[in-house]
């Protein structure tokens, strides 16, 4: 081959790999440092920047995004003398590239160990018990030292989490214990309260039914009184309205009497001396005759004959009255004692005691046409 074609072939390349040097390409949210012979010369922006092949030396880019790093745990000892693992995340942003690549050598170890530092410093002041509790103090305390001492370096902390606070197995067998027992208490509290809850809404349902079941009683006897004094009213009312005579009261009375000896524990009974003048009453109504008016005189021997089988009928029945109240004496009834026992042959006796003047009138009527 031809030697010049050689030397031409090389000639083009190095000129190809001379341009592609000096054409540089950043992406957006990177940056990249340049140095010119030795000394920092500019940072490169995102998009299509030029150098000097050979005199420029370009740096790896730098992310200017927000970084999330999560570091390994540490142990860290408490105010009450336990040791504890806590495990922290951060999240940074690189703001001056420049900074990040001359002010410290390996800011991410950097950001590290002063991480680490400052846990240690905040949680020693802090017991057990504060440190689980407490986990924005510290990340609040984390934060403002972190973001102070960075800010020489181009970065700036934007938070600090703490993942993770593990305490020794024997803490934590004793925190189990610790919370299984209040657990415990508060389920016991609820308890006691529901019942006590349920005990109080019982004895108040249970006034309230007796109030309104008392009330329910007072209504009814009310109405119940108010009922028995309107009908002994109707009753009163009636009697007076329809103005019943002495005669009429005396057959209601003997009317009353057999039912007085109808209990099975009666053993004997008492007639009160008023039945007497009680039967004297009735067997007058039978027997005396009323005053005739115009038109009764009128009225043919055929009805005074009805009237007459009537009467009689009636007088029938108010013997056999005196005679059910009378059984004692046939040993079927109650023993009839007392000064106003009664037999039938009083009551024939008190009617043969009528006033022959009434005899006579009767007489008249019945033989009158």
């Amino acid at each position: 081959m031809d030697p010049l074609l050689i030397v031409g072939i090389l000639v083009v390349l190095f000129a190809v790999f001379t341009v592609m040097k000096s054409v540089r390409i950043v992406p957006q949210a990177r940056a990249r440092n340049v140095e010119r012979l030795g000394r920092y010369h500019t940072t490169l922006k995102p998009g299509l920047n030029f150098v000097i092949p050979y005199i420029d030396r370009v740096y790896p880019m730098i992310d200017l995004r927000e970084q999330v790093v999560s570091f390994r745990p540490q142990p860290v000892i408490t105010e009450d003398n336990l040791v504890v693992e806590i495990d922290t995340v951060l999240y940074f942003q690189v703001t001056d590239p420049r900074a990040a690549a001359y002010e410290i050598a390996n800011y991410i170890q950097a950001i590290e160990q002063l991480t680490v530092t400052t846990l240690r410093n905040v949680i020693g002041s802090m017991d057990l018990e504060m440190t689980l509790t407490s986990r924005d103090t510290i990340n609040s305390q984390l934060r403002g030292v972190l973001d102070e001492a960075t800010g020489k370096w181009g970065i700036r902390v934007n938070r600090v989490e703490i993942k993770a606070i593990d305490p020794p197995k024997t803490i934590k067998d004793a925190m189990e214990k610790q919370m299984r027992a209040e657990r415990d208490k508060r389920a016991a509290i609820l308890n006691a309260e529901g019942q006590r809850q349920s005990q109080i809404l019982t004895a108040e349902g249970d006034k309230q039914s007796a109030i309104l079941r008392a009330e329910g009683e007072r209504s009814a006897a009310i109405l119940k009184a108010q009922g028995q004094a309107q009908a002994i009213d109707e009753v009163f009312q009636s009697v007076h309205r329809n103005d019943p005579d002495p005669k009429l009261l005396a057959y209601q009375y003997l009317q009353v009497l057999p039912e007085l000896a109808k209990g099975q524990g009666n053993t004997f009974w008492v007639i009160p001396s008023e039945v007497t003048s009680a039967l004297q009453g009735v067997s007058r109504a039978f027997t005396e005759s009323l005053p005739q008016s115009p038109a009764t005189r009128e009225v043919s021997h055929e009805d005074r004959s009805t009237a007459a089988k009537e009467a009689a009928q009636a007088q029938q029945a108010a013997a056999e009255a005196v005679a059910e109240a009378s059984e004692a004496d046939t040993g079927t009834g109650p023993r009839q004692i007392g000064p106003g026992a009664v037999t039938p042959d009083a009551l024939a006796h008190l009617q043969d005691e009528r006033p022959q003047e009434e005899r006579l009138q009767e007489e008249r009527r019945q033989s009158a046409p």
